[in-house]
């Protein structure tokens, strides 16, 4: 008998009055907002204008939800197009079903079109969302929770995840909570991001690049303890190979970029100084302040060099016609 684990919701869905709403579609939502939350912080820190990020979030979260899905169904189509499956599911995204791969490479997609249309480096931006990214991932495991999806081998650890559901082929039991495991991961993720970022000023997309290879060594081991169907290749899970290739793809291109644009990006977002000058941006707003009053005091200074003159003259006036001022 299991002294404790992990209990599962009875129901993924809480109905409020006649709208439900969807545990695992929450999760997505929230996991949304902290990541353009962090990431407007982050790039006003960097001397970008307030707003931005979410402009261009616009454009890569609907790109990354539409590849996440695509990614999904395509290495899981027999889920949806073999004998006995309806193909309408498909569609239905709040039924879980996001890969992250998919949603990472069109999400980028739609932030590069987005970064276009504002003239701004798309490897800025990327670095900059890069933790926020992170903690969204985060957040939204917990989705699969809801779910009861995506848990690992049978175990009896005081941490297990118990699945009482035996819809989909489940067998109910205490398996280990792969959806956990990967949702710390990321947070460790996101903070390694951010003390790197801080402590090596990374740019020109190497600190997202750190991201990607970060989270893949965490996807690789956990993918390992997962018991769901999936598609093997070499006697191993399709998403361990992906992860494979896409870490050395991650290191690769932050070694080279490294030699070739070492530092960081001066400007983040082009004529976000102007805007702070007037108060309508942000960023720099100090040094706009700091020249304002130099340009007054230099504009000054020949008026006052003038009165010091006169004050001069009148004290020499003062001398040769009256003698020594009395003393009061």
């Amino acid at each position: 008998m299991e002294l404790a684990y992990i209990p599962s919701p009875s129901s993924g869905v809480l109905y409020l009055g006649p709208v439900p709403l969807r545990g695992y579609a929450f999760c997505i939502i929230i996991g949304v907002f902290v990541a353009v939350w962090l990431g407007n912080k982050r790039w006003i820190a960097r001397g970008g204008r307030a707003g931005t990020v979410a402009d261009i979030a616009v454009w890569a979260v609907p790109f990354g939800l539409v590849g996440g899905r695509l990614y999904h169904v395509i290495t899981d189509y027999q889920l949806y197009f073999s004998e006995g499956r309806d193909w309408v599911d498909a569609f239905k995204i709040w039924e879980g079903g996001l890969g992250i791969w998919g949603a990472i490479a069109f999400g980028a997609l739609g932030a590069w079109i987005g970064c276009r249309r504002r003239g701004i480096p798309l490897p800025a931006y990327a670095d900059t969302v890069a933790p926020g990214i992170a903690f969204a991932q985060a957040i939204g495991r917990w989705g699969n929770w809801f779910n009861q999806e995506l848990y690992g081998r049978a175990t009896d650890v005081p941490w297990a995840v118990e699945i009482t559901s035996s819809s989909d082929g489940r067998v109910p039991g205490t398996y280990h909570p792969t959806f956990l495991y990967e949702s710390l991961w990321c947070v460790g993720v996101a903070l390694l991001v951010i003390w790197a970022d801080r402590r090596f000023r990374l740019g020109h997309g190497r600190a997202f690049a750190l991201y990607v290879a970060a989270y893949c060594v965490g996807r690789f081991w956990i993918e390992y303890m997962r018991v769901d169907e999936a598609h093997h290749v070499l006697g191993m899970r399709l998403n361990n190979w992906t992860a494979i290739v896409v870490f050395l793809l991650a290191v690769l291109y932050i070694v080279l970029s490294a030699r070739k644009r070492p530092g960081r990006e001066a400007v983040v977002e082009p004529g976000a100084d102007d805007g702070a000058a007037d108060g309508s941006g942000a960023g720099g707003t100090g040094e706009k302040d700091a020249d304002k009053a130099a340009g007054k005091d230099a504009a000054d200074a020949p008026a006052a060099r003038e009165d010091d003159g006169a004050a001069d003259a009148a004290q020499e006036d003062s001398k040769d016609g009256a003698g020594p001022a009395k003393k009061r």
